[in-house]
């Protein structure tokens, strides 16, 4: 099976970390890709849609070499963009679908993004100081402590594949205007949510369990980027839920 990953807004597949090797370790059948939205990654000099739609058409496109169908592991926006692909692929075409800390209009705005993340978000995307900057997205989105060494890599990931501001502006309208469909795309999917997220509701992914009896893992302590606070824990979860 091949596994797309999708990360959040403005981030890239160097913010993974070691979670996709951990990944490829605890599944060896199993192949993983990491696929940039655009306007991040490889693909920093496009210009991002601002719509979900337009967004997951540009990486849809972009995997058709790899064989379907596909599993989607996906993180924050990334869980629009995959719930969105769900909700338009052929049938068959995604078998699997692991959401983390992801949001729709299923969910009021102030559980989407809560009411004290949007200032700071907004401050830390038009900050010039690029090692700060960036040092504050983990401080935000982490609950553990990260290290000088991860701070260092997310500022040169930056340095050599900067976000656009236009780019990230036009992310967070996708994201804030993304509603899915009210059908149900899949038999079940797993949802994973943190009830330490400061940024995002742990309730957006206890809507989308409530609405269409997907399977839903709560974290006790871990912050949004659960990949990086805790990414044995999603691993134990998807080793439980996969062979259902």
């Amino acid at each position: 099976m091949h596994w797309i990953l999708l990360r959040g807004l403005t981030r890239e597949r160097g913010h993974w970390g070691d979670f996709p090797r951990l990944l490829a370790e605890a599944f060896p059948e199993q192949q993983f890709h990491l696929v940039d939205l655009p306007g991040t990654g490889v693909h920093f000099n496009d210009t991002c849609p601002d719509n979900i739609a337009a967004i997951r058409e540009r990486v849809s496109r972009r995997v058709e070499h790899i064989p379907a169908p596909y599993s989607i592991l996906a993180l924050s926006m990334g869980g629009m963009v995959a719930l969105d692909w769900a909700q338009h692929a052929p049938e068959g075409e995604i078998q699997n679908l692991v959401l983390i800390n992801t949001s729709s209009g299923f969910s009021p705005p102030w559980r989407r993004m809560k009411p004290g993340a949007w200032p700071r978000i907004v401050r830390l995307l038009s900050r010039r100081e690029l090692f700060d900057r960036e040092a504050d997205i983990l401080r935000l989105t982490c609950n553990r402590p990260v290290s000088l060494e991860t701070m260092k890599l997310w500022y040169s990931i930056q340095r050599q594949r900067p976000v656009d501001f236009r780019n990230a502006c036009s992310q967070l309208k996708a994201a804030a205007t993304f509603k899915p469909r009210p059908e149900r795309p899949l038999p079940d999917a797993l949802l994973l949510a943190s009830k330490g997220d400061r940024i995002v509701h742990w309730k957006c992914s206890e809507a989308l369990e409530q609405r269409w009896q997907w399977t839903l893992k709560v974290h006790p302590s871990a912050g949004h980027d659960l990949p990086l606070d805790d990414p044995q824990w999603i691993i134990r979860q998807m080793e439980s839920w996969l062979p259902r």
